[in-house]
């Protein structure tokens, strides 16, 4: 069921939303999932549908999408994540360029005095859980790839962001803080957004999981992001909705009014849940916690319909502030109101490839058990 829907996805779906929209983080998304289950299936047609689609990321001449020398943007540090697989699939010199011009991003990339890298030019001084997902990975891949030690980094912003952003009485991460304390939405003390999204916890999770696996044979302090995992797992692992066996797009707010279960956010916790336990982060018990909460989503929100599979339940977006210009959205407050506002979009390209992600580790888990 799954492996069908994924397979009409990359040769149907995901061709046309390159075709409407440049390319983007959630489509950096879609090539990590779909290398995943190449790796995991041992199926290679996964890593055609990368390859066949590798012109809308990087262009003939070796520029590659939507990328400014002078733009300081953390979801575009992310296309490193695609340009390294795409590297080692096809040998091509032009992505080992590109990715050695994305490691360069991250040495002179803006940070708060925090020291944590901020989140955009246009979310200045700002932490938000997203770009940890977005960064690390790619980070630590760097530093092993061309044996540096700036392993220190890297720990340490995962250290600051805790200080952050967790709560210790809801054992959960706020979306964000504004260090500077300007921005509409931050409280005017700590500078943190005021509700816990889905996703945000969902980017986080999976940042710490995907830089452990880089990060354990080379820093002693990797043990520090196991610690910060068994936290996060044992805190959210408290909210689960015991009917869908998933978790809220405003996580702490079952009560609240058009709040539901939401698949991108849930899809990224299975996944961290399940790779967690695989590489002796988590309790083994959190494996099979995260196979769960991917037969949730499958029997909730995939479905069979006559023009094929569609997968549904996933918020489309969200952040915090104005967004860029022009559409400067004043609703944007990071109130539980405002995160259940945001319209959901069927097969959107967050949901689905988190969904890749999640399943390539439940078939690891069936061949272990095989």
């Amino acid at each position: 069921m799954w492996l069908e829907y994924f397979s009409q996805y990359l040769e149907q779906a995901f061709p046309r939303f390159l075709r409407e929209k440049a390319w983007n983080y959630k489509d950096d998304l879609c090539v990590i999932g779909a290398s995943l289950l190449a790796e995991a299936t041992g199926d290679d047609r996964w890593n055609r549908y990368i390859t066949e689609n590798a012109g809308w990321l990087m262009h003939e001449d070796g520029s590659v999408a939507g990328w400014k020398e002078d733009e300081n943007n953390i979801d575009k540090v992310s296309f490193g994540k695609s340009l390294r697989i795409l590297r080692d699939l096809t040998g091509d010199k032009r992505y080992e360029d590109a990715v050695k011009r994305a490691c360069a991003f991250l040495e002179h990339y803006p940070r708060t005095e925090t020291g944590n890298f901020w989140h955009k030019d246009i979310y200045p001084n700002q932490v938000w859980l997203d770009g940890f997902y977005m960064a690390m990975p790619f980070y630590a891949g760097s530093l092993v790839e061309y044996g540096e030690d700036r392993w220190d980094d890297i720990l340490d912003q995962f250290a600051s962001a805790h200080r952050l952003l967790w709560q210790p009485e809801s054992r959960l991460y706020l979306h964000g803080c504004d260090v500077s304390r300007k921005a509409d939405w931050a409280d005017p003390v700590t500078g943190c957004s005021p509700s816990v999204w889905l996703r945000a916890e969902g980017w986080f999770l999976m940042a710490l999981t995907d830089t452990y696996e880089l990060a354990r044979e080379h820093t002693p302090r990797a043990g520090e992001l196991v610690s910060l995992l068994n936290q996060a797992a044992e805190g959210i692992i408290r909210y689960q909705d015991k009917d869908s066996g998933m978790f809220l797009q405003v996580v702490d707010q079952a009560g609240f009014p058009g709040n539901y279960p939401e698949t991108s956010g849930s899809a990224m916790v299975s996944y961290a849940f399940m790779k967690g336990a695989r590489m002796g982060m988590l309790d083994a018990s959190f494996g099979e916690q995260g196979s769960r909460i991917l037969d949730g989503i499958r029997d909730t929100y995939l479905r069979q319909e006559p023009d094929g599979w569609h997968l549904y339940g996933i918020c489309a977006s969200a952040g915090l502030g104005a967004g860029p210009d022009p559409h400067n959205r004043k609703d944007r407050n990071g109130t539980p109101g405002y995160y259940v506002s945001e319209a959901q979009m069927p097969d959107n390209q967050h949901g689905t490839a988190a969904c890749m992600m999640a399943v390539s580790e439940q078939v690891r888990r069936l061949c272990e058990k095989a």
